[in-house]
């Protein structure tokens, strides 16, 4: 028994299990006080942004704590060590390069606010709103690819955060949350082009005034931070026409998350008032015309449909 006692006590006080069992309360501490203080961040944060963001934050101080606990327990050994992890140093950093790029574009990201969770943003092929940005991956929510119009596939994706130096960003809500976009409607030659001009503005102005009121006020801000001229927000109606129909392009400024709603709502809107004017304005459609010709060659009299 005494042996028993002595070897545990030797056991207990050898260096390397010392510094096991501080290290193991210190991660233990850490971990329970992450925990405790993300649920008063739940209770507390009332905003889903503020909370996100102040949670996230608690993960990063417990890893930083857990790094300094384990770093602080073996400070005698980091000189012995020095040589060996700066020969390794070339190598690991090889081996590592992605990650250590993704941790980079992850530094970028937070100190320059370049994306934000719930932006919509585009990378290579990939259209989604940013639902989550770690510090290796960013997660995005995928748009169309196999659904029509800018709405959810269900597909969730998870890019390097690498990708902020090697593919092109194209943001769809940072400075200015709004997109241009455009209906064509083709009408017959001979309705009434001026009355159909100034229905369609009508229209424009009445679905897509508020947006365009909106954008005014951010443009305005966005010359003030960039280089840019100042656009015309205003719904624009256009004519252009040829041999078969005229044809009316109308361009206004929509929240880019509500590019296909403002769509449908219009081409309803544009029905519903073409219809007031029949035989005045009148939708152009395609036609195919059936000639009756004559062969010369042919010995019948009568002649043949082509």
């Amino acid at each position: 028994m005494d042996k028993t006692n002595a070897l545990f006590e030797r056991w207990f006080h050898e260096q390397n299990i010392e510094r096991l069992l501080i290290i193991s309360i210190g991660v233990f501490l850490t971990l329970l006080f992450s925990y405790y203080l993300k649920k008063v961040i739940s209770r507390r944060v009332v905003d889903a942004d503020n909370k996100y963001r102040s949670r996230k934050a608690v993960n990063i101080v417990s890893y930083a704590l857990i790094v300094s606990v384990v770093l602080f327990v073996f400070s005698d050994k980091l000189g012995n060590i020095g040589i060996a992890l700066g020969l390794a140093g070339a190598g690991i950093a090889f081996a590592l390069q992605e990650v250590i790029t993704s941790v980079a574009g992850w530094i970028s990201i937070m100190t320059s606010n370049s994306i934000k969770i719930g932006q919509r943003i585009k990378v290579g092929q990939i259209i989604g709103d940013i639902i989550d940005i770690g510090v290796f991956k960013t997660t995005i929510m995928e748009l169309g690819d196999w659904v029509e119009g800018d709405l959810y596939n269900g597909r969730i994706t998870q890019l390097a955060n690498s990708f902020v130096f090697k593919e092109p960003l194209q943001n769809y809500s940072a400075d200015y949350p709004f997109l241009w976009d455009e209906i064509t409607i083709p009408i017959r030659t001979e309705s009434d082009f001026n009355r159909a001009r100034k229905v369609f503005e009508e229209v424009a102005n009445e679905v897509c005034g508020a947006y365009s009121e909106k954008s005014k006020v951010v443009w305005t801000q966005m010359t003030n931070k960039y280089r840019i001229e100042d656009a015309d927000v205003q719904p624009l109606v256009t004519l252009t026409f040829d041999e078969n129909w005229i044809t009316f392009t109308i361009r206004y400024v929509v929240d880019y998350k509500k590019r296909r709603s403002t769509k449908d709502k219009l081409y309803t809107r544009f029905l519903e008032e073409i219809r007031k004017f029949d035989n005045i304005i009148m939708i152009a459609t395609s036609s195919l015309e059936v000639s009756n010709v004559v062969i010369p060659n042919d010995t019948s009299d009568s002649p043949k449909d082509i």
